[in-house]
């Protein structure tokens, strides 16, 4: 997997969220290319359990989440493994963050991705080679 960018979840949520239509324009953007250069966007497992998590939240039937996170599954994902653990394990205690953000930096780094698009994480940091990205800001 050699992704370009790694999206987080709330990049996605963004763009399927009807009351935030600015952040919507910013998110459908960044998601664009998952769909029209296929490998170049790439997700992880764990977003997509928090994807599903959160449409249901927003009232997004359990039909039409479902059919979403297929969608989406079309993508480059990165599967949750106990590798990919202790190599969060590694990266929480490198950067001193949660262990769930320290699956998603770990999952960016699986993906080969250079990028981590996400309003979770310090915008400009590199995290040993991976810079992240809030496109809010």
């Amino acid at each position: 997997m050699n992704a370009a960018k790694f999206l987080d979840t709330n990049i996605l949520i963004y763009a399927y969220d009807q009351d935030a239509a600015v952040k919507r324009e910013v998110a459908s953007r960044l998601v664009e290319p998952g769909w029209v250069s296929p490998g170049s966007v790439a997700i992880s497992v764990q977003v997509l359990q928090e994807m599903h998590v959160n449409l249901e939240r927003r009232g997004v039937s359990r039909t039409d989440a479902g059919q979403i996170i297929r969608d989406l599954a079309r993508w480059p994902v990165v599967d949750n493994s106990l590798d990919l653990l202790l190599s969060a394990l590694n990266e929480q205690a490198r950067w001193q963050i949660s262990l769930w953000d320290a699956l998603i930096l770990a999952a960016a780094r699986a993906s080969g991705a250079a990028e981590l698009v996400s309003e979770d994480f310090a915008h400009g940091q590199d995290y040993g080679g991976i810079r992240a990205v809030n496109p809010f800001r």
